[in-house]
């Protein structure tokens, strides 16, 4: 069954295989997740290559279903052709309490896992074509409508061309705005200009998951590929910011329920599939208590950069790396 993107949700739980396909990873990962959270269930992430040198555990993991256990889902990424013959052997079986989704690149018409899923019964095929301009220029209006803040066409158009027609990239781009604009009801051009060329460099948000994951080497490659400015040190904060109460949300939900996949799969809002191994990571590394303490120490750098402009990229480069390197389970 060919489905178009928009019409996702209507899929019944009865469904077991879907193939996602085509060039945008941006519009993939948001289906991937919409399936997942349809679906409470353990996730498990393969590569083509992976089932094809491990076939035997794999196909264990498959067929070891039992009526009592929590649904599985099985996620392929890099899916091609070359997996064909094993979908297909899955599909004749009767598979229990599991969602197998496979994520692939360019399936070219004669591709036989597209028409294997095309034509077949309760199987669900999506392709995730390139969004267009008009696309991620409406997901740009309705990002400044739910977050109330007051921004002119003109603008909207700036960031839409910035992003190269890539849905991820448009979200990083958001994602910067968001956290720059806490507190503010109207961006200005120059803002928006200023945040949407730091795409260039590393994601900031990649800087903050690898502080929050304590992956100090990582953070040092990217400090090192980066020539932040004054003005970058209060975005980079900010983001910190809203990553550190994202963490602290999950971490006391953890406490409650005792179970990681299921605080990340219920999570709201939802958390995109990509990241959800970081976020797992980062589970791990911070308890409430600490995070707390983390939060108010970003308030507190703020002020200090505010009070030692000059000095501002300095005090966040030694704050990242004190985080990253802190014993911050004791």
């Amino acid at each position: 069954m060919i489905l178009k993107t928009f019409e996702l949700r209507k899929i019944s739980n009865n469904t077991i295989f879907y193939l996602l396909y085509g060039k945008n990873e941006g519009l993939k990962a948001e289906c991937i997740n919409e399936i997942i959270n349809k679906n409470n269930g353990k996730i498990f992430n393969y590569d083509e290559k992976q089932i094809k040198e491990q076939f035997e555990p794999f196909y264990e993991n498959i067929l070891s279903n039992s009526l009592f256990e929590d649904e599985k889902i099985i996620i392929i990424n890099r899916g091609s052709d070359k997996i064909y013959e094993i979908i297909k052997d899955l599909i004749g079986r009767n598979l229990n309490n599991i969602k197998i989704i496979i994520s692939a690149g360019i399936l070219e018409t004669r591709s036989k896992l597209r028409s294997l899923f095309e034509k077949g019964q309760n199987l669900v095929c999506i392709p995730t074509y390139p969004d267009n301009h008009d696309t991620l220029s409406k997901l740009t209006s309705n990002f400044f409508k739910s977050e109330k803040i007051s921004v002119s066409q003109q603008n909207i158009n700036l960031i839409v061309e910035k992003c190269n027609g890539d849905r991820n990239n448009l979200y990083n781009e958001l994602s910067k705005i968001k956290n720059f604009a806490i507190n503010k009801e109207k961006i200005s051009s120059q803002e928006i200009l200023k945040l949407i060329n730091l795409s260039e460099n590393y994601g900031l948000s990649e800087l903050i998951d690898n502080c929050l994951s304590k992956n100090k080497k990582k953070i040092i490659n990217i400090l090192n590929e980066n020539n932040y400015n004054t003005e970058d040190c209060i975005i980079i904060l900010r983001t910190f910011l809203s990553k550190a109460k994202r963490i602290l949300k999950l971490a006391n939900q953890l406490e409650l329920n005792k179970d990681v996949n299921k605080t990340i799969n219920t999570a709201k809002p939802p958390i995109f599939w990509k990241d959800k191994d970081i976020v797992k990571i980062q589970l791990n590394k911070w308890k409430p208590k600490k995070i707390k303490e983390l939060i108010k120490s970003i308030n507190n750098i703020e002020l200090e950069i505010k009070k030692n402009y000059g000095n501002s990229v300095l005090i966040i480069t030694n704050f990242i790396l004190e985080k990253a390197s802190s014993d911050i389970n004791n």
